[in-house]
């Protein structure tokens, strides 16, 4: 598998793809910010001006069930934001 593990579509990351040209990914936790910047260019044939990146901490979870309460954790992961030059644009929903 590759660097991007997937992108991540929200209301927030649509608007702003839509108002900033900023698209959010799930990342491998071990990779760097050139690295994720040359897959997405060679991905979706973009040029990238700018990465941020974050770690995503773990959120925990409970849920009732009739055994009684079920305690776990989400995984945490790595986000990056990515600016795309002025004028470009990814379009996610084009191979569908």
């Amino acid at each position: 598998m590759g660097i991007i593990i997937k992108p991540i579509v929200t209301e927030k990351m649509t608007q702003l793809g839509d108002k900033l040209n900023r698209y959010g990914f799930r990342v491998q936790k071990d990779a760097n910010k050139i690295e994720i910047k040359q897959a997405i260019e060679a991905m979706y044939s973009v040029s990238v001006d700018e990465v941020n990146t974050m770690i995503v901490g773990t959120k925990q979870k409970s849920r009732s069930t009739k055994s009684g309460v079920v305690k776990g954790k989400t995984s945490a992961y790595k986000k990056a934001i990515v600016t795309v030059k002025q004028g470009e644009k990814i379009d996610f929903y084009s191979n569908i």
